[in-house]
């Protein structure tokens, strides 16, 4: 049966059922508008072809984030976004591999692409055509991109966001508590030791260094500082009045502790443990996972780690060794929505928490929303930007506002629910960039190359 029969066909039994529904007086019109919203008209998906990829990068201070589009020869787009603080250029060098390729691969074409990415931000270029991949083939299949993951555990996301800080701990304590006041169930805290660094007796370091500007590039071990018993105990002052404020009921995690000693770690988790925090994060780097299970063995608080980390495998040696409490990856790094959702896999594989980092626009958000409500282990979602008054405009298709008494409703439309809003987008772009500008230097990246990583 050739194809312009079957058409025929399906055109003389779709009038026949007509006739029917007509006789019987049921071809209302509701059903009349219900049938086009049923029906997928949008793409034929084997016959799908990714024709251009365009860049828009917006400034969200002090984050900088390119957002992505796969353009198709069906008129259909994916948005993907690479991760805050990356270049568009990690992404862009990797149009010429994927000019004419059926986006619907995306296992193939990620396997393809992924030697491209790194640890950390170098992964945002491969982690956001990942995202696009599946924005388009869940347009191309009129599904959700969950749905295409695994499925639904949950309509909502649990969001907690960072709190601007203050030297006064009643004042941050006050800021946190108006973030219970906006509905969030969860906190996040810094408490690092710019706290107290120029109390006298506090914090000890080489001699002439800043200790919390002069060890950017310095990692933990190799820096020289050390926190004191002093120290110690006026940070935990500063969480007790923080606590006062916000009492001990709800999760308040910690972070950015600043670059000290493993011992200064312990000495400082040990002094935390009064206050039930519900993790402390990053205390040293990640791929050192016998100095992270050395604290995590010594403090009775949760640690957390991973926002850094490029695929599940990174994972591996720190839940076979159970060096952390919580993994916390980024769909920005770990290697987009699928990989995030299998690091929920391995961590609930060794009774291993997961929460989920985020930074950026609602592009990437709803990458980690979907990556989310395919989870079954999962504890809260970070956000930077509930004060960011026109955050919520750059996109339409979802509800608003996105981040609502601190939960984000999971979107039931195709891919990943959302499309751009083209003015808020032009309104915010990065100085000297355009809109979706045509990018033919990238049409023959790759090309010439074999990119096979055996031989």
């Amino acid at each position: 049966m050739n194809r312009t029969y079957k058409k025929r066909l399906a055109r003389r039994n779709f009038l026949k059922a007509a006739g029917m529904f007509s006789i019987g007086s049921l071809w209302t019109n509701e059903v009349l508008e219900a049938l086009p919203q049923n029906t997928n008209t949008n793409s034929k998906p084997s016959e799908l072809k990714i024709t251009d990829m365009r860049v828009a990068t917006v400034v969200k201070a002090p984050m900088t984030c390119p957002i992505i589009r796969l353009d198709t020869n069906q008129g259909i787009y994916g948005l993907g976004e690479v991760r805050d603080g990356s270049s568009a250029m990690y992404a862009l060098m990797l149009k010429g591999r994927l000019l004419g390729e059926n986006p619907c691969n995306v296992e193939k074409l990620f396997r393809k692409i992924k030697q491209f990415g790194g640890e950390s931000r170098q992964a945002g270029g491969v982690c956001g055509v990942e995202m696009a991949l599946w924005d388009l083939a869940g347009k191309a299949y009129n599904v959700p991109v969950y749905q295409m993951i695994g499925g639904q555990f949950r309509d909502k996301v649990r969001i907690y966001c960072d709190t601007t800080e203050s030297d006064d701990p009643k004042v941050y304590g006050q800021r946190l508590k108006a973030r219970l006041d906006q509905g969030f169930t969860w906190l996040k805290m810094d408490l690092g030791i710019d706290l107290v660094q120029d109390k006298p007796g506090t914090v000890s370091h080489p001699l002439g260094m800043d200790p919390t500007k002069d060890t950017h590039w310095i990692a933990h071990p190799f820096t020289g500082i050390e926190i004191t018993e002093k120290g110690c105990d006026l940070m935990a002052e500063y969480v007790s009045v923080v606590r006062e404020q916000v009492g001990m009921e709800v999760p308040l995690s910690a972070d950015h502790f600043g670059h000290i000693g493993v011992n200064s770690c312990i000495r400082l988790g040990k002094r935390l443990t009064p206050f039930n925090l519900a993790w402390l994060e990053d205390m040293v780097p990640w791929f050192w996972p016998d100095l992270l299970k050395q604290i995590s063995s010594e403090v009775d608080i949760p640690l957390a780690t991973g926002e850094d980390i490029y695929l599940p495998e990174g994972f591996r040696k720190l839940a076979e060794t159970h060096a952390v409490d919580i993994f916390h990856p980024d769909p920005g790094s770990a290697g987009g929505i699928l990989a995030t959702k299998q690091v929920s896999d391995l961590a609930e594989e060794y009774g291993i928490g997961c929460a989920v980092h985020f930074a950026g626009t609602p592009v990437a958000c709803m990458a980690g929303v979907h990556a989310i409500a395919a989870m079954s282990d999962f504890l809260a979602m970070e956000n930077h930007s509930v004060d960011v008054p026109w955050w919520d405009t750059l996109v339409e298709g979802v509800q608003k506002p996105i981040v609502n008494h601190g939960f984000i409703a999971v979107p039931d439309k195709p891919g990943l629910g959302v499309t751009l809003n083209e003015e808020a987008v032009k309104q915010h772009l990065a100085p000297g960039t355009g809109y979706f500008e045509p990018t033919p230097q990238w049409d023959h990246e790759g090309n010439r190359v074999n990119d096979r990583i055996w031989s």
